[in-house]
This record gives C-alpha cells, structure tokens and sequence, in this order.
C-alpha cells in the first residue's frame, strides 16, 4: 500500500513519469494488438495452407491404394486379403522407417455390413482412439469426399538409450495435427476407412519463432518508443523546471535571477518572456521600493518634527483645561475640546512612529515567560470604563487553575489585546464581549467575541489594513487613529504569531490571537477555534 502510495504520488509530481508510463502502457496495448492480429493472421494461413497439402497428399495415397485394391486378383478369403491390405498399408500409405510427418490409420468402415473382416492397421504410437468419431460418422455419411479435420495428438516420447525397446516410454507429446478421412473399396470385404494424420511440427516452429520474433520486436519497440519519449519528454520538462526553479528564487527575493534563452524555439521564447517579466517586475518593485522609502522617511521625519511643537501646544493646552472653570461656557468647552482632540493627535502620532518603525525594520522584541490571564485582566480592567459607556460586558472565560504561559513581549501583547478588545466593544452594540485564553504544547492563544455588527465577505481580510474602517458613517467613541488593528498583525507577525478575524453580519465577530509558546517556536494550529465550523468553544466549570 505505502508503494502504491509512493508510485501515485510520483505520478502526480512528475510529468516525465506519466508521459513515459502512458507511453509505456499505450505502446504495449498497441503493440500486443497488433501482434495477435498477424500472429492469428499467420497461424491461420499456415493451417489453412497444411491442411490443403494434405487433402491433396491424402487424395493421391487414396487413389494409389484404391487402385492397388482394385488390382487384387487374390482369394477372396479374409486371410489373404488381410495380407494384402497390410501390404498397400505399409508400402503405399505408410511414410517411410523414421519419418514422423504422416501416421495411417486402415479401419473397417462404420456402414460396411459384409462378413468378411480383415484386421486394422495402425502405424506406430497412434491408434484408431486418436480419430474423432465425429470425423468417422463424416465419413460413412458422404463416402465420395474427403472429410478433415484438427486434433491434437498425443505422441509417447522416449528415451535416448533403448527408445526401441517395449515398454519406454516415458511421457506424452501433444502436437497438433491434421486428420483427412477417405474410404477405398476392398474386393469382397467392403469399404474400409483410411485416416491420414499429419502433425503439424513444422508449422508449430515456424509460430514459435515468429511468437518469439514479435515478442522481442515488441519489446525493442516499446523500448525505443519509450526512450523516445523520455528524450522528448526532458526536452521540454527541464526547461520548464528551470523556468519554476528561476521564479522561486526570483519570488523569494532574487531579482537579477535570469533564464537563458538559447534559440528561436517556443522554449527560447518562453525563456525571453520570462526574463522580460522579471526586468518589468525588478523595475516596478526597485520604483515602488523607492517610493515606500520616501514614505517612510516623510512619516518618519514628519512624526518626529511634529514633536515639539505637540509639546509646547501641549503645555498651553493644558494650562487652558485646568482654567476652564473660569472661562465662559464656550470658552470652557472648547478648551475642553482642545484638550481631547490634543489626546487623539498625540495617539495618532505616536502610531504613525510605531508603524514607521515596522516599515524600517527596527521594532525589537522584549520576550519573557508572561501569563497571557493576566494580561487579558489588565486590558479588560483598563477598558472598563468604554465598556461601561457602551454598556457591554466584557467576560473573561477561564477554568479554575488555569494558566497560558508563553514568552512573548508583554507591552506588545498587551497594546493587541486592548485594539481587540476596545475594538469588540466598539463595534459590539451595547451586547457581551467574551475573551477566551487557551494554550497546548506549542501555541497559546486569545479568543475576542462580540456579538455585534459583524464582518461582510471579505472584511475580514481588510480589516488588518492601515485606516480602513467597514462604516465610514460610523461615529467612533474611543477616538482611535485607524492604525490600531494594522500595528497589532505587525505585533502578531513580530512574534511569528498570527492575528485572525472571521464574522458574519448580524452574528458579530472573531478575533483571535495565536503566538508559539517558546520564543520563535513553530506553529502550526491554534488551541482556539477561529469559526464556529472549526469546532465549540471551551465552557465555563460550575
């Protein structure tokens, strides 16, 4: 079973493998037909041809002993006549001493009712048992004709030292064999049958050599078919594996990767295709790669210079707030709104500095053994008050004892658990949040449901994507910068982790964190269902 596995799965990958195998079981299919048709082709012919030399055989020996019998001038007394017949039997139909091409068998007639009777003659290793009764009723039916027919013969075979010795032999050849029936008239002793039987020794060479001829020329055949598709074959599979070989490593990052283009035939030409692909696509990256430098160098440099002026609008911000209550109203609530705005643009900023720090690569990891319970407790105790404003619960689903240690970066963990979970509440329309924590060997993982909104086909993939928000008409309660779910997937993806979403309108949303439980560990599944086809969530103990 494993090996019909292996052969199965080598069909599938290999397309040299199935070409050959195909051209392989085609040829041999081809090949046996047409090697039967000519092979019954020639056997036929060949008996035809046998059995027409000896009707013609047969019926010159017939006339020869029936003319011998009519010259008898003998007694017609069964002793003499007897002698007579054995006479014309071995001196007319008989072949000569060693010679296997022709047996006789002489044999008082099924329809002769005279009274005298002479006895049969046989040559030696046949007798009259060999001689189908079918043939001898065919025979007394129309005794003008001949009447023929095959047998296989059953000849004794024996051995080299005193083969002509009674009683040695040994086993039994079977060859076919042609028996032609004829009738003479014997002078007062009636019709007798004379059965010529001729094996066909000669013609069953003949089909063995031509059966061993077709077998080799069968065989060279295939083979060379066989090597013929194999060359061909490689002609065109090593270059197409140079082609995928050449688009690995021009997808994993190796733009100067070029095929070589020998030629003018279709192979060069996908050759010449494919390279002028990669120099369009090493020209449009190099381009795009410039233009993200020159977007992060601008959101970087911005970011940073917007600092300190942020900081001296800050510090008058400030002061204003903390004199509104001496202001007039109007002037009281717009210092208000001064200084809340002044909060947004400092969190948007401060993303903006974090996702350019993604961009260039510099975002470093501080991991250490962490309890990823407590640091769902913090976020659901920091975000108590929007839930409460919302007026959703936030539950946190656990067993007693129960604990998910893994080592991750705390304060990165902990900023992706608090997008998600204001994110829920955001989005949760005023019904319960649910936060499940789960760990296995290899993964630990969080769960955050709501039961609000939900996701349309093929939000979920959007969702992670910088300032992207499902209803733009929606007002946003937490003042969030748009960036808050696209720096989580980079902290998930910082962690070799994954950061997931699923939801279906009216039935809210999934968002699911899974991160290895050993810093750069493999993972491979999740502890924590993402959908509920993936399987039910653990439940709470009494």
């Amino acid at each position: 079973m494993r090996r019909v596995k292996q052969l199965v799965g080598h069909w599938r990958r290999s397309l040299r493998f199935r070409v050959v195998t195909s051209t392989l079981i085609l040829g041999l299919v081809v090949v046996s037909i047409i090697s039967l048709t000519m092979y019954r082709s020639i056997a036929d012919g060949l008996i035809d041809d046998r059995i027409n030399r000896a009707q013609a055989e047969s019926r010159d020996l017939t006339n020869d002993a029936q003319a011998r019998f009519n010259s008898y001038t003998g007694a017609p007394a069964a002793g003499e006549l007897s002698v007579f017949a054995n006479t014309v039997v071995n001196s007319t139909l008989k072949a000569p001493a060693g010679d296997d091409s022709r047996y006789v068998v002489f044999t008082r007639s099924l329809n002769n009712t005279t009274d005298v009777r002479i006895p049969s003659e046989e040559s030696d290793d046949v007798s009259l048992e060999a001689i189908p009764s079918s043939l001898r009723q065919s025979v007394s039916a129309d005794p003008t004709r001949q009447s023929t027919t095959t047998i296989e013969l059953a000849r004794p075979t024996h051995d080299d030292v005193g083969s002509d010795l009674p009683g040695t032999a040994t086993t039994a050849d079977t060859v076919p064999a042609v028996v032609v029936g004829s009738q003479v008239e014997l002078p007062s002793a009636g019709t007798y049958d004379i059965y010529l039987i001729y094996p066909m020794d000669q013609e069953e060479a003949t089909l063995d050599t031509i059966s061993r001829s077709f077998i080799l020329g069968a065989l060279f055949l295939i083979a060379l078919v066989s090597a013929i598709a194999y060359i061909v074959t490689s002609m065109i599979v090593t270059p197409v594996r140079r082609a995928a070989a050449a688009a690995e490593r021009l997808s994993s990052g190796h733009l100067n990767e070029r095929m070589s283009a020998r030629g003018h035939d279709d192979l060069a030409l996908l050759g010449q295709s494919f390279n002028n692909m990669a120099d369009n696509l090493q020209t449009q990256i190099r381009q795009l790669e410039g233009l993200s430098r020159v977007q992060q160098r601008f959101v970087s440099d911005v970011s940073h210079e917007l600092r300190t002026p942020l900081t001296t609008i800050r510090m008058a911000a400030d002061l204003l707030h903390s004199s509104r209550d001496e202001m007039d109203p109007v002037a009281g609530r717009s210092a208000e709104l001064l200084h809340d705005e002044l909060d947004r643009f400092e969190e948007l900023l401060a993303d903006l500095l974090e996702i350019s720090r993604y961009d260039a690569g510099a975002a470093v990891l501080e991991q250490d053994p962490v309890d990823l319970f407590a640091i769902v407790d913090r976020v659901v105790d920091s975000t108590a008050s929007i839930a409460d404003t919302r007026g959703s619960e936030v539950t946190i689903h656990r067993q007693p004892g129960q604990t998910a240690v893994a080592e991750v970066d705390s304060r990165r963990i902990e900023r992706v658990l608090r997008n998600l979970v204001v994110n829920a509440i955001e989005h949760g329309e005023g019904r319960p949040v649910d936060v499940w924590v789960a760990a296995d060997d290899d993964a630990a993982a969080v769960l955050v449901v709501d039961h609000g909104v939900g996701l349309k086909a093929g939000e979920a993939s959007l969702v992670f994507n910088r300032f992207w928000r499902a209803d733009p008409a929606r007002t946003r309660t937490t003042g969030g910068s748009g960036l808050g779910l696209a720096i989580a997937l980079e902290d998930a993806r910082l962690h070799h982790g994954w950061l997931q979403a699923w939801g279906e309108p009216g039935e809210g949303s999934r968002f699911r964190l899974t991160v290895p439980r050993t810093a750069g560990g493999p993972l491979a599944s999740s502890p924590l269902p993402l959908t509920p086809r993936e399987g039910d969530l653990p439940r709470d103990e009494a």
